[in-house]
């Protein structure tokens, strides 16, 4: 694998905005089903109940995103990594802040230590 280019302060500071500007999370991983997405696996911002509901039973303004409609077949993937890729989207959420945060808390110490004068 090749070694990527760090990242610039700038490359940092769009990715912390997008971040920002998506909605607020936490997110979850629900799995929802009905006769208009049957097998829905979704992002929510609200826990999954265990209930798998059904349409109007979930409020369709808590999802923000979905790796699996199965009918019609219209959100899916070749890989069947539905689950995987659901429980990545909605973890990043706040795994990408906390990411930010500590680039940034390890730049300032790699920074101190090079303002740090020579021993010797």
């Amino acid at each position: 694998m090749d070694t990527p280019n760090p990242l610039t302060d700038e490359e940092l500071a769009e990715i912390e905005e997008l971040a920002g500007a998506a909605t607020p999370g936490p997110w979850h991983v629900r799995q929802l089903d009905d006769g208009f997405a049957m097998s829905l696996v979704a992002i929510s911002t609200v826990p999954d109940t265990g209930a798998g509901e059904r349409w109007p039973d979930f409020d369709h303004h808590q999802i923000v995103a979905a790796t699996l409609v199965q009918q019609p077949r219209y959100v899916d993937v070749v890989d069947e990594r539905w689950d995987e890729n659901a429980n990545f989207i909605a973890n990043a959420r706040q795994d990408i802040p906390r990411l930010i945060t500590e680039i940034r808390r390890l730049r300032r110490l790699l920074e101190a230590q090079d303002q740090k004068p020579e021993e010797g």
